[in-house]
């Protein structure tokens, strides 16, 4: 694949609108961003992110990945993120795909394997970088090459996910993309109790009850969970809650006081202190930046 012919056809989908830019292929964003960003906090689901041009960096918990040109940041397991484009102009912006994963999808194709990849690792981390090319690297461009024309998309796309799928599970880190999909892997018992602290954010949080989820005793599931996700329960927990908080205050929904009580909060002050540790500002000079960057 030419990178060059990646950087075109998503420059052309863009046209020079700021991140992220939704298409009609359900799953498939892309990300523009003509100058470095600040540093943004957001929730990323299991994506495949490539980057065509430039480079950024993104933090799990106490994790740095650094990607650019040529490589891809694959996630395997939706976790919060702290993420910052860090090389763009507007001579060579800032310019990335990003597939998100269908699990069904994935499943299905893991079950077509002669041999499903066995991961070797089983407390390795839920999200890894790889160098993007070959097969893999044709897929997504002949994705994206489907926005020119829309009548194929319904046809076509779901077959070139599959290839992605496939590609990513025969390659280097099959076994790490597999082990999410895997039902009896120790993995998909830690990501179906993710799903449900995640659906329950706001409840007390009880390793004891995330971990029966799981099938597994408190302590390995306290490890499991760390060691795939590089924070522990009570700390996604945490960043699950203040990305909620905000989001209620920045779309006007709730105050600073009605968010804390709506995501879990208790105690008025813990809450601003923790989403200034988080956001680097309390909970009104945060908001009302956001707004004044935004207009």
């Amino acid at each position: 694949m030419s990178s060059t012919a990646l950087v075109e056809v998503v420059k052309r989908h863009t046209d020079g609108r700021e991140s992220p830019v939704a298409t009609a292929i359900e799953g498939v964003m892309l990300l523009h961003a003509d100058h470095e960003k600040h540093p943004s906090h957001l929730i990323m689901k299991p994506a495949l992110c490539v980057v065509a041009q430039g480079a950024k960096w993104t933090i799990f918990g106490n994790r740095r990945y650094d990607y650019r040109a040529g490589q891809a940041l694959v996630v395997s397991v939706e976790m919060p993120a702290f993420s910052r484009v860090e090389q763009a102009s507007p001579a060579e912006p800032y310019l990335a795909v990003v597939v998100e994963f269908d699990p069904a999808v994935m499943h299905d194709v893991v079950a077509c394997l002669d041999a499903p990849p066995q991961p070797r690792d089983p407390l390795a981390h839920g999200v890894f970088v790889t160098d993007f090319d070959g097969s893999l690297a044709d897929c997504v461009l002949r994705m994206v090459r489907l926005l020119d024309t829309p009548r194929a998309i319904p046809v076509l796309a779901p077959m070139i996910m599959r290839e992605i799928c496939y590609w990513l599970l025969t390659g280097p880190h099959g076994g790490e993309v597999a082990r999410v999909v895997l039902a009896n892997s120790h993995t998909q018992r830690v990501v179906t109790a993710i799903h449900a602290l995640r659906d329950q954010f706001a409840e007390t949080l009880r390793v004891e009850t995330l971990a029966a989820i799981a099938q597994m005793s408190p302590s390995a599931f306290h490890r499991q969970f760390k060691a795939l996700t590089s924070m522990t329960p009570l700390q996604y927990q945490k960043q699950l809650r203040l990305l909620e908080a905000r989001h209620l205050m920045a779309t006007g929904e709730a105050n600073a006081e009605a968010a804390a009580w709506q995501v879990g909060y208790e105690s008025p002050s813990q809450f601003s202190r923790e989403y200034a540790r988080m956001f680097g500002a309390p909970p009104r000079r945060d908001i009302a930046m956001l707004k004044t960057a935004a207009g």
